[in-house]
Parts: structure tokens; C-alpha cells; sequence
């Protein structure tokens, strides 16, 4: 089916977004004063959009690649960082005041999706209690550390570039009487001072050019490293790696989401 039956909707929706205070909005200024519940009714809008499983990858670019979509595609796309950022931190901040902080963990909005999205992971690579896992930006909430941590016992290693969100999420590990998990301040170069043998990089780790083309200078051609990524019509929420962010790595393995997870979960090696 044609994703043009959308352009209409797509319009709309980057009308409401733009009423509610403009691209300059997102660094955390008008959206703020906006409900939770307001914000997540317009993601859910967006994403009954992203998760039509009618409209092929073809469909899909025809309307992605439009340049008469340029506008409203990048304003939706900046909300989309917004709303995960700002549901992690609010997330984060609930599990610190809590008394049961592990039931604070599973009511996060995105909770039940992180799990297809570790089932598929663990297809790529064998995660057990002797590897340890790197994960570059691991945000305010460090979730994927978290059930990576519980479900394979392995040792998980968060790497933030921000020192705020870094404190933050040591707090909430700390506050859930995790083990074996660390968090450290920095960007991707920061793994050439880390013993590791599984390497993950996040879907909104940023840039992405120049994030791979460093990883690619300090890693083992044997070690797995996994990306997310957005596929097909899910990329309306966000930017796609490109062949060209990943050039000198070798695509291995690539697993689609199903159901609501927005995330494709994709295995890479480097070539030499």
C-alpha cells in the first residue's frame, strides 16, 4: 500500500508540533510546560504511521526521501528525540524517589519494547556471564544495560557523553542494587581504554559518520559490534544509518522489528 495516504497526516502532525513552539523548542524549553500525556498522544499518532505493516520499504522512501517533506520530517524527528529523552529522565528521576523502584523501572512508557528488542539482540551475539558489553550512548535511563545485565549476567559498560545524564543513570543503577554495571563519561574513543568483547552502538549516538569511522580505528575485526538503527516507514521517527556511516564494516546479520519496537537491530564486523 502506498504511504502517500499519509502525506496529509504527516503535514498535520508537523503543523501541531510547530504550533506547540517551533523547532527551537526541543532543547527542552515550551515542550516542557506540556503534559506527558498530551506529548504521548502525539507520539502515538506519529508512530500508528511508522508501524503500518502495510506499506513496504519502497513506500516508504518514496515519502521519506521527498524534499517536500524535509520540513516535517525533521520537526517530527526532533520530537522524537525529545519525547525519549524527556520519558527517560522522568523515568530515571521517579526511580530515585521510590520505594519500589524496580516496579518504577517496568511502568517506563517503552519498557515492554526494550524486550523483543534484547530477544532480538541476542540472537546476533551470545551474550553469557563472562562477556562484557559496551554500550555507547547509554542515556538517562540505561535500560539496555539494565536487562542485558539481568537476563545474561554479563558485565555492561555504559558509555555517556554527557556528565549530567552519566551521574543520573549511576544514581538509578545504584538505587536498583544492580551489580556489574558501570558508567562512564565520554564518546566512542573511550572503548580503546576498555576490555570488552561485545560492542553496541545506540540508534541516537551521534554523529554517526564520524562515531563509526572511530570505532572502526580502535576495534578488532573480530569483535561483533551491533547498531540500531530505523527501517522502512520507521524511519519517519528517525535519521537511518547509512552505508556510508558503516563503510569499511561488513553487514552480517540485520533483524527487523515486530509489534511496536521501533528499533532494527543490525551485526557488523570491520574488514581489513
Amino acid at each position: 500500500m502506498s504511504c502517500y495516504k499519509y502525506w496529509g497526516k504527516i503535514k498535520e502532525i508537523s503543523k501541531k508540533l510547530s504550533d506547540m513552539g517551533g523547532l527551537n523548542s526541543y532543547s527542552g524549553s515550551s515542550l516542557d510546560n506540556i503534559d506527558i500525556s498530551e506529548i504521548i498522544k502525539l507520539l502515538d499518532e506519529i508512530e500508528v504511521i511508522a508501524h503500518d505493516r502495510e506499506i513496504d520499504f519502497d513506500s516508504a522512501k518514496h515519502i521519506l526521501d521527498d524534499e517536500k517533506m524535509n520540513e516535517a520530517l525533521t520537526l517530527i524527528r526532533k520530537f522524537y528525540v525529545y519525547i525519549g529523552s524527556r520519558l527517560e529522565k522522568e523515568n530515571a528521576l521517579k526511580i530515585l524517589k521510590s520505594d519500589d523502584p524496580v516496579s518504577t523501572l517496568d511502568s517506563f512508557h517503552f519498557y515492554d519494547r526494550y524486550i523483543g528488542l534484547i530477544e532480538n539482540e541476542s540472537q546476533l551475539v551470545k551474550f553469557n556471564k563472562d562477556k562484557t558489553f559496551v554500550f555507547i550512548g547509554s542515556g538517562p535511563l540505561p535500560l539496555t544495560l539494565i536487562m542485558f545485565n539481568k537476563l545474561f549476567k554479563c558485565k555492561c559498560i555504559g558509555i555517556e557523553v554527557q556528565t549530567e545524564v552519566a551521574d543520573l543513570s549511576r544514581k538509578v543503577i545504584e538505587k536498583l542494587g544492580l551489580k556489574r554495571i558501570e558508567i562512564i563519561v565520554g564518546d566512542e574513543k573511550s572503548i580503546k581504554d576498555i576490555d570488552y568483547d561485545i560492542l553496541m552502538v545506540a540508534a541516537l549516538a551521534e554523529p554517526k559518520e564520524r562515531v563509526f569511522a572511530n570505532i572502526w580505528d580502535i576495534v578488532s575485526e573480530k569483535t561483533p559490534v551491533l547498531y540500531r538503527t530505523y527501517t522502512g516507514m520507521r524511519a519517519i521517527l528517525y535519521s537511518p544509518v547509512t552505508e556510508k556511516d558503516t563503510r569499511g564494516f561488513h553487514k552480517e546479520v540485520m533483524i527487523l522489528p515486530t509489534g511496536n519496537t521501533n528499533n532494527t537491530s543490525v551485526l557488523i564486523r570491520k574488514i581489513v
